[in-house]
């Protein structure tokens, strides 16, 4: 069942972001099968990353805070805060999955 995941950094720790990026990204490649989607929230400039949605495929919300708890961003304590809910997929790719 698919959850949405979204995080919101804590403020002035853009630093940290970039220093544990790699790793991040490590992880969600190592977790591929389980992504549907994610990516950084930016600044309307787009130059500041301000935290993350992933959508996930996932059998429990248990599942998904273990996901998001092994992230190397929320193991750095980048996060301020950290919000999971169960989405229902109704378009993907500009198509109708229902």
């Amino acid at each position: 069942m698919p959850f949405l995941i979204e995080t919101f950094d804590k403020p002035d720790l853009q630093a940290l972001r970039l220093e544990v990026r790699q790793a991040h990204l490590e992880y969600l490649d190592a977790n591929v099968k389980v992504l549907l989607a994610c990516g950084a929230k930016l600044s309307d400039d787009g130059e500041v990353a301000l935290g993350g949605i992933y959508l996930v495929d996932l059998d429990s919300r248990m599942e998904a805070e273990r996901f998001i708890n092994s992230d190397p961003f929320h193991q750095a304590e980048l996060f301020a805060e950290v919000k999971i809910v169960r989405w229902r997929q109704a378009y993907l790719n500009r198509k109708n999955t229902l």
